[in-house]
């Protein structure tokens, strides 16, 4: 159980949780519905290769989801799309350029989505992983969700015995636990979810 109490942006919070995979969404999730939310989950990841591995991710946090009872959204995977935005910046360092491009395309992605279907506010599992940069994805998501009418919730979704909770999850579910975060170039950059 999360003991994290917390206070969405918006009185009438209609919450939408971009998710980049079930290991990092689970004490997020957990703790929202403890809190009286009802979250959609965004599965938006096209970042993520190859195909299979973005198949993988997906089974594990559809499976998850629909055991806590939420709507999980898988958007369109589209690699192309994805290496055209971070174009250039191949060689960049985890943390770096290439990260908050990343984040942004997503975080775009989600925001159209949120503002399409009658969602006001947003949030990224992405903050709950110690090997990303909270800052980038805070400045991801407040440029994705400028002048959208979707409020971005900037939270560190690695406190209140949040991160603890995230790694019992794991081990409870028995989530596959990815080793990379999810493109060709962090496949040599470090471990993500462990």
């Amino acid at each position: 159980m999360s003991i994290l109490k917390v206070i969405p942006p918006l009185e009438d919070a209609r919450i939408l949780v971009h998710s980049c995979c079930a290991p990092c969404s689970g004490a997020i999730l957990e703790c929202l519905v403890e809190n009286g939310f009802r979250p959609a989950v965004f599965f938006s990841n096209s970042n993520i290769y190859p195909r299979e591995e973005y198949n993988l991710r997906l089974r594990e946090i559809r499976r998850y989801a629909e055991k806590m009872g939420l709507e999980i959204i898988d958007d369109v995977y589209d690699h192309a799309a994805w290496a055209e935005c971070v174009r250039g910046h191949e060689n960049d360092p985890e943390r770096g350029p290439r990260c908050l491009k990343c984040f942004r395309f997503r975080l775009d992605r989600a925001v159209a989505w949120a503002g399409a279907n009658g969602f006001n506010v947003l949030t990224t599992t992405l903050a709950s992983s110690r090997w990303k940069s909270l800052e980038q994805v805070d400045e991801a998501g407040r440029a994705a969700c400028e002048g959208s009418g979707v409020v971005w919730w900037s939270m560190n979704w690695r406190k209140g015995g949040l991160q603890q909770r995230r790694g019992e999850i794991i081990r409870e579910q028995q989530f596959y636990n990815q080793t990379y975060c999810g493109c060709e170039f962090s496949k040599n950059g470090y471990i993500c979810s462990r």
